[in-house]
């Protein structure tokens, strides 16, 4: 996002408040933190809470009449029976109702202890039936329930009541996992993918970090390596006859080019939004952009953060009509250490929210949309709405999208992908990858590959391995390539796979991960998207690389690129303060070449190159 946009005023949205809070108890460990979180939370809004225990006492009066033809002889007479039948009717009802009441005094206990009134309810039924019933009511936002109950074993990590619950609960459900750990122990990290329920969840970190006075911790995940998993497993069918139209090199620039960058700035995009959110709440946090399966990469750092509190939309940007819950959700609610906050508030921040309701588009313009393929067109319309609402237009023009696109595509990625539309239309889309396009593995990670016992998998984890070595500008798959989806980020090291797998590091994975040979992690390398394309974006990486080998790193992260453009700028600044010397004049060091000289320079200014790499954070190159 531009500085222009970050400076527009604002509406700030009101930090979200729980008013009612109802807590599913069952007196065990998990239900016992949920009560104490459950009071402290409304002790911060003076909320209404209350506290609910389902039994079944008719489950119980059919499982004996079941048993009845077990019963020792003397108990079968018809008398007998009828009365034995009361007596238990009337030990479990009255029983498992005292039960019901412990768990309730237990709960109502610790929240007088903090001037919290607390409401009863007991239900009779099937659990998690009765408790969704409550749930939806109507007459609370928020459900506190524990991960596990009273069932629960060893391997335990979600109760089938939660996980049933969970699914069907309509507001935002906070779900235990830590009963020795307080969620307001921080930090809260929040997950964003442009949706409203996680702008929403983001609004209610926000407010409970400004409770608890914890860092907030904004995470965005994309995988770029499953665009080049399915482009391969079409590759591999395509026929021969459309060997001339689908040239497999330059589809996979097309896909670096537009899909991986495309992807990269759309999800930094989100980060951009949340900061802006955060900010105007007074509340600074810190963002981390993943890429990868988002679900496995989201539970890596968490593991290696180790946060009191995850909250994550229960439904992301891709749920259609009718899903009740979105996948990574759902495998992060199952695999997550941390406590869960499935998010169902919904907020638009208000730069998504004018474009969407300020900005009409012209018939050319819709038409001219309609030539972008539809498995980019969403991405391509969000971009341009974007582009526009930066700039203060309220009405995109078929001239505003060929300028939108000529800086998301560059032009020939877009021929190429011109070329794609055109043979899918044509029913040519049939190729093999020649021997030159194969890329090769060396044999440290073919073993590697081989302990996989699973095939299917197998076939994807070597199609992201040879994703990985392609963007370092490998020809050749590594073990570190491999190894990057199998372990912790932290472990990726040629001496972790080596203790991993047995396998001692070759000379050629030793020379890959050299310092010399740099990896670009997703945030950086959206960075240096916003540097205008040409000799500018060249010299600026070539630059920044500099800075990181200078500096013995292994790999450029967001931070290394922001030095490497910042020592870039300071080297330019000298040049252009010792171009206004007489040259005669000028000692030694001043008649240095410009520190973009030793890439190639264009044969006259280009004054709206300049412009955009100055609004970029870079200044003008020097004239010499």
């Amino acid at each position: 996002m531009s500085s222009q946009a970050q400076t527009q005023p604002t509406q700030t949205a009101p930090l979200p408040e729980y008013r009612s809070i109802l807590l599913a108890v069952d007196s065990s460990d998990h239900a016992n933190r949920g009560t104490s979180e459950a009071v402290a939370l409304a002790s911060i809004w003076q909320s209404d809470l209350t506290a609910a225990h389902v039994y079944a006492a008719k489950l119980h009066d059919v499982r004996f009449r079941q048993m009845e033809g077990g019963l020792p002889e003397q108990f079968r007479e018809e008398q007998e029976l009828e009365r034995q039948r009361d007596v238990h009717d009337d030990l479990i009802t009255r029983g498992l109702s005292i039960i019901t009441d412990s768990y309730l005094d237990q709960a109502e206990r610790e929240s007088r202890e903090q001037n919290i009134e607390l409401r009863r309810r007991s239900l009779e039924g099937k659990n998690y039936r009765e408790l969704v019933n409550e749930t939806n009511s109507g007459n609370y936002d928020l459900l506190v329930i524990g991960a596990l109950g009273l069932g629960a074993v060893k391997s335990s990590r979600l109760g089938t009541v939660c996980q049933r619950v969970s699914r069907r609960s309509e507001i935002d459900t906070l779900v235990i996992k830590e009963p020795q750990r307080s969620i307001a122990n921080g930090p809260i990290v929040v997950a964003v993918d442009g949706s409203a329920k996680s702008y929403g969840g983001l609004l209610t970190a926000l407010s409970l970090a400004q409770q608890w006075q914890v860092p907030v911790k904004v995470i965005s995940a994309f995988d770029p390596y499953y665009h080049y998993v399915a482009f391969n497993r079409i590759a591999g069918v395509l026929s021969e006859e459309a060997g001339k139209v689908f040239r497999f090199q330059e589809q996979e620039k097309l896909h670096e080019e537009i899909i991986d960058s495309g992807l990269a700035k759309i999800y930094q995009g989100h980060l951009d939004v949340a900061k802006q959110v955060a900010a105007d709440q007074g509340i600074e946090v810190e963002t981390t952009l993943l890429d990868g399966k988002p679900n496995d990469v989201i539970d890596r750092y968490l593991k290696r953060e180790k946060p009191s509190l995850l909250i994550i939309g229960k439904l992301g940007i891709h749920a259609d009509e009718g899903l009740d819950i979105g996948g990574n959700t759902e495998a992060l609610l199952n695999d997550c250490d941390c406590a869960i906050l499935l998010s169902q508030r919904e907020y638009q921040p208000p730069v998504e929210k004018i474009a969407a309701v300020t900005t009409s588009w012209t018939h050319e313009a819709e038409t001219r949309m309609n030539r972008v393929p539809s498995f980019v067109r969403n991405m391509a319309r969000m971009a341009i709405l974007r582009y526009a609402q930066e700039r203060g237009h309220t009405v995109i023009t078929e001239s505003m999208v060929e300028e939108a696109t000529a800086q998301l595509m560059p032009g020939h990625a877009e021929d190429a992908m011109a070329e794609i539309v055109e043979a899918y239309d044509k029913g040519e889309l049939k190729r093999k990858p020649n021997a030159e396009e194969a890329i090769r593995w060396n044999d440290d990670a073919k073993a590697l590959l081989l302990t996989i016992d699973d095939l299917s998998l197998r076939g994807n984890l070597s199609m992201r391995a040879e994703k990985k070595a392609r963007s370092e500008g490998k020809r050749q798959v590594a073990i570190h390539h491999l190894q990057a989806f199998l372990d912790d980020p932290s472990q990726h090291s040629s001496g972790a796979a080596s203790s991993a797998y047995g396998h001692p590091p070759s000379a050629t994975q030793a020379d890959e991960a050299a310092p010399s040979n740099l990896h670009w992690q997703a945030a950086a390398l959206a960075r240096l998207m916003r540097v205008p394309e040409g000799f500018m974006r060249d010299a600026a990486k070539q630059r920044i690389e500099d800075y990181a080998r200078a500096q013995g790193l292994s790999e450029v992260s967001l931070q290394t690129a922001e030095a490497g453009l910042a020592e870039a700028r300071k080297a330019m600044e000298a040049q252009m303060q010792g171009d206004k010397q007489p040259a005669a004049s000028l000692p030694e060091k001043k008649k240095s070449a410009c520190p973009f000289a030793h890439r190639a320079q264009p044969a006259k200014p280009i004054k709206q190159e300049e412009k955009n790499l100055t609004s970029t954070g870079a200044t003008k190159p020097n004239r010499a």
